[in-house]
C-alpha cells in the first residue's frame, strides 16, 4: 500500500525547509502573483527554484497555488508566469480556473494539475468532468462527511485530497464576499480580511461573531487512510515555524504509527494534547462525522490567548551546549522539552543558562537573542529543533 501524502503549507523558504524536515511529503506555496495569501511573504522565482531543489533532494514535492478567481486584468502575464515557475521545478499547480487547467495540461503535461478547494467540489459527477479535462487531483470542499468522501473515491480515478487541520472558512469552502463588502478586500483574489472573525454588535447580541472553530482530524487519520484519501492537507501558510513543526511533526508520527500498527490510545491522547496546546483556538471535526452545528462555531465570548509555550529555535548543539534563538521568557528551574525533526523528545530541567557571551544568567528575557543551555548527554539535536515549556519552576 502506497503511504498517504502529508501536505504542508509553507509561507516562505524557511518554513518550506522546516516542514519538509519535520516529515511533510510535499509542500504547497504561493508565488508573488495569483495566490490567495497576498499578505504572506510568498516566493520569488529564485526562492521557488531553491525550494524545489531542496525538496527534490529529499525525494519530496512542491505544489504552487494559482487559485485566485481570475478577472481579465489578472490574465495579463499569467502564461509567462506559469512557464517561469515550471522552469523553477514545481511538481504541481493548484488551480480553480478552467482555462488554466487546459492551458497547463496542453503546454506542460509533465506538471500535475490539482483542482483547488476554491472550486467547492462536492460530488463525483463534477470530478468526472474535471478528470476528462486532465486534472490529476481534486481538493474536496471541506463540507463533506466521511460517507460522502468515501462514495466519491469509489466512483472516480483521480487522487483525492482533504484538509485535516487548521482554520475553516465560514462561507462554503472559501467562496466569501464578506471581506469585499466590509473592507473592500477581495477574499477570492488574495485579500481576505477574515471578517468572519470580527465581533459585531447586533440588536439582540453584543460581540456576535460568525467564526468557525479550527478543524482537527487527528483521531480520524486512520479512517481517511482506509477510505482511500491520497493526500492530507494542513492549512496555514502564515503560521509560525513552531506551529508548523509541531503540527507536521505530530501528524507524521500519527501516520507512521498507524501504518506500523503501533498507534495506541495513550499515544493518540499525547498527540492530541500537543495539537491542542500549539494553537489558540478550539477545534472540531466539523462535517466529517455529523452535520456541523453550533458546537462547531463561535458565536459570542470567543477568547484567543497567545501561546507562550515556544521558547526557542535551536541553532547548534555541541560540547554539551544547546545554542538557540530565544522566543519567549523562561528561567532556570523550568522543565522544558526539545523536539527534533527526527521526532526525538528530550525533557529536562534547565539548570545552567548562558547569554550570547556565555555569561551565566538566571532568565532568558530578550526575544531573538542568542542563549545557551547546558545539556550533557548522548543526544543528536540538529538545527531547527524546537524548545518548548513543559512546566514552570517553583519560585
Amino acid at each position: 500500500m502506497k503511504k498517504i501524502e502529508l501536505l504542508s503549507p509553507a509561507g516562505d523558504l524557511e518554513r518550506l525547509k522546516v516542514t519538509l524536515l519535520y516529515g511533510a511529503d510535499a509542500v504547497y506555496i504561493g508565488g508573488e502573483k495569483y495566490n490567495l495569501r497576498a499578505n504572506a511573504h510568498n516566493f520569488t522565482f529564485d526562492e521557488i527554484r531553491e525550494g524545489c531543489l531542496f525538496a527534490h533532494q529529499l525525494g519530496k514535492k512542491v505544489h504552487l497555488t494559482l487559485n485566485i478567481v481570475f478577472h481579465d486584468e489578472d490574465m495579463d502575464g499569467v502564461e509567462d508566469y506559469i512557464e517561469k515557475v515550471v522552469d523553477c521545478g514545481i511538481d504541481a499547480f493548484i488551480v480553480s480556473d478552467p482555462f488554466l487547467i487546459s492551458y497547463i495540461k496542453n503546454h506542460f503535461p509533465q506538471v500535475e494539475v490539482h483542482l483547488s478547494t476554491q472550486n467547492s467540489t462536492s460530488n463525483y459527477k463534477a470530478i468526472e468532468f474535471f478528470e476528462k479535462e486532465g486534472v490529476n487531483r481534486v481538493v474536496l470542499a471541506r463540507e463533506l462527511s466521511k460517507d460522502e468522501i468515501f462514495e466519491i473515491i469509489q466512483k472516480v480515478s483521480c487522487d483525492i485530497e482533504v484538509f485535516i487541520h487548521g482554520a475553516m472558512c465560514t462561507c462554503f469552502s472559501g467562496r466569501c464576499a464578506l471581506s469585499n463588502y466590509v473592507t473592500n478586500r477581495d477574499a477570492n483574489r488574495g485579500g481576505c480580511a477574515q471578517v468572519c472573525r470580527f465581533s459585531f454588535d447586533c440588536e439582540y447580541e453584543k460581540d456576535f461573531t460568525m467564526a468557525l472553530k479550527d478543524i482537527n482530524m487527528a483521531e480520524y487519520i486512520g479512517d481517511l487512510i482506509e477510505i482511500g484519501v491520497r493526500s492530507l492537507k494542513v492549512e496555514g501558510r502564515m503560521r509560525s515555524l513552531y506551529y508548523l513543526a509541531t503540527v507536521i511533526g505530530t501528524y507524521r508520527e500519527i501516520i507512521d504509527l498507524y501504518y506500523d500498527h503501533l498507534l495506541t490510545s495513550d499515544k493518540m491522547k499525547l498527540f492530541q494534547e500537543r495539537l491542542d496546546r500549539v494553537a489558540n483556538r478550539e477545534t472540531s471535526t466539523h462535517y466529517f462525522m455529523k452535520e456541523a452545528d453550533d458546537t462547531d462555531q463561535y458565536y459570542t465570548g470567543r477568547v484567543e490567548v497567545s501561546n507562550q509555550d515556544y521558547l526557542g529555535q535551536v541553532i547548534d548543539y555541541q560540547d554539551g551546549f544547546i545554542q538557540f534563538y530565544e522566543r519567549n521568557y523562561f528561567e532556570v528551574g523550568d522543565l522544558v522539552e526539545v523536539f527534533t525533526p527526527e521526532a526525538e523528545h528530550i525533557s529536562f530541567v534547565v539548570e545552567d543558562l548562558y547569554n550570547d557571551k556565555k555569561e551565566s544568567v538566571s532568565v532568558a528575557r530578550h526575544p531573538d537573542s542568542i542563549y545557551y543551555i547546558k545539556l550533557e548527554g548522548d543526544y543528536v539535536i540538529p538545527e531547527y529543533s524546537m524548545i518548548k515549556i513543559i512546566k514552570r519552576g517553583e519560585k
